[in-house]
């Protein structure tokens, strides 16, 4: 166990689960919030938010996704089931069992917004209230795809190509892909300092990482949507608040409320004044709808 050098207060560890270790930072006491992290960020994302919820009196946990950061990176297969949202919400609720957990409130950005997704559906029981930032249902984005969101969101069928493909062409220069993926999706300029992009690209010059980057992708154009489709009937039932940013591409291309009032019970939500990377972008307004969801 070590202090954190990016959420103030908070401790980071590594702990064995069944399937892998997992890497993550965990802070305060009382209820208890999962902050999971998107591409091509890790729970360092969380270093503007995870403090002032600790303040407010919530216990906060802020894992690496498996694939991500510090976070084993498991060998995938052809089907890509390893990097399913089914198999990386399974990581979560075991993380939650080490922790001693029976229920949690769970917040997802971008790719954590879809495990999210994917823990609300397979373990309603262990996920109390569910805020998905910046996304709407994997498969309403792939199914509605047209060519402007494929020019936008180019790295969704970029990332997917087979045999090694992106991975060896984003090793050639991955500061180069980082830096321009970061800077196409951030509208508010100065969000993401130089410490935090030299962090993420600590973790996305392993070629492990960016592997299990391209995996993550390629499951969610496949298996993911399995998933999906064999689940069409099922709905999240737990509180759902969507957030999105209002110059970003989501926001721009869908009616974000309504993808989500197609998947689950009790949906409310708004747009915030910022691209894709709210927690960064957006702190403190994120805080505070988290909390005023938190305590309805």
């Amino acid at each position: 166990m070590a202090a954190s050098a990016f959420l103030e207060g908070f401790d980071v560890q590594r702990v064995q689960l069944p399937d892998l270790s997992i890497n993550y930072a965990s802070a305060g006491a009382g209820p208890p919030i999962l902050l999971l992290h998107g591409h091509p960020q890790t729970h360092v994302v969380w270093r503007k938010v995870a403090p002032r919820l600790v303040e407010a009196g919530y216990q906060v946990i802020a894992p690496d996704l498996r694939g991500y950061g510090d976070s084993d990176k498991p060998q995938s297969d052809p089907s890509h089931r390893p990097y399913s949202k089914r198999v990386m919400a399974t990581d979560q609720i075991a993380l939650m069992q080490h922790l001693g957990l029976e229920r949690i409130s769970v917040v997802g950005h971008d790719r954590g917004g879809r495990v999210a997704h994917r823990m609300a559906l397979d373990h309603p029981d262990a996920v109390e209230r569910l805020i998905v930032l910046d996304i709407a249902p994997t498969r309403t984005m792939y199914e509605r795809t047209n060519q402007e969101f494929a020019t936008r969101y180019f790295w969704w069928f970029f990332l997917i190509q087979p045999d090694g493909l992106p991975e060896k062409m984003i090793a050639s220069d991955p500061e180069y892909f980082l830096r321009r993926h970061i800077a196409g999706q951030v509208k508010i300029e100065g969000s993401v300092e130089e410490a935090a992009i030299a962090e993420y690209l600590r973790c996305y010059r392993d070629p492990a990482t960016l592997h299990a980057i391209c995996e993550d992708y390629r499951a969610a154009a496949s298996i993911d949507l399995e998933h999906d489709r064999d689940d069409e009937d099922r709905r999240v039932t737990a509180p759902l608040l969507a957030i999105w940013g209002a110059r970003g591409v989501v926001g721009e291309l869908y009616d974000v409320m309504a993808t989500w009032r197609e998947k689950a019970d009790d949906v409310s939500g708004l747009a915030l004044p910022c691209g894709h990377a709210i927690p960064e972008e957006a702190p403190e307004d994120l805080t505070a709808h988290i909390l005023t969801f938190m305590s309805r």
